[in-house]
């Protein structure tokens, strides 16, 4: 089974993440903070990685650190429940369109964790959610789960459309890298003999 359940404590949030790449796309994601868990469902549903999130940070200073620390447990997750990525396809890429928007993602499992964020927002915030708290997160995310990870804004004029866009266009090039390739055989995805 590909699954683990990481727990992450600091003075500043408390974090536990649970993932089964094997999964529907399952989710209950719970962080206090109402926009970023549908952006967290979405990154389930689309992945088709189960997901069980629970955060509680100190959301009396701002958003900003638990935002940070789940994309931080949920990389590491990740991680864990790859192990030593033997069979998987590794590589992933996803042209998503969602009405105005249209968000390119491509990623490499590498374990060489690097971000290219192309994605600008034209509001400072979605609701009460601060829209750069979203690079926070893939930040996060694709340095403790070892990606490289480039996500590129080619079209857009509404923030919750960009962002929506992006989650989805992440999960579904996710989707395609963690999967079982069946012509591998169980072999690595790489000539070095590790990854």
């Amino acid at each position: 089974m590909r699954t683990a359940t990481i727990t992450r404590k600091t003075a500043e949030t408390e974090v536990t993440v649970t993932v089964n790449l094997d999964g529907t796309g399952a989710y209950n994601n719970e962080t206090g903070i109402g926009f970023f868990d549908h952006m967290l469902d979405q990154l389930s549903r689309h992945s088709l990685i189960d997901m069980t999130i629970a955060a509680k940070g100190d959301l009396h200073i701002d958003d900003h650190h638990t935002v940070e620390d789940v994309g931080i447990t949920l990389g590491q997750a990740l991680a864990a429940a790859l192990g030593d990525k033997r069979g998987i396809r590794r590589y992933g890429s996803f042209l998503l369109a969602m009405d105005d928007t249209q968000i390119r993602t491509a990623l490499d499992l590498s374990g060489r964790a690097y971000l290219v964020w192309s994605v600008d927002f034209p509001t400072a915030t979605v609701g009460r959610f601060d829209t750069e708290l979203v690079r926070e997160f893939f930040q996060g995310f694709s340095t403790h789960a070892g990606i490289t990870l480039h996500v590129d804004r080619l079209h857009g004029l509404n923030s919750h459309h960009i962002a929506e866009a992006a989650f989805k266009s992440v999960a579904r090039a996710l989707r395609e890298a963690v999967e079982p390739d069946p012509r591998m055989a169980g072999a690595l995805p790489s000539t070095k003999g590790a990854l």
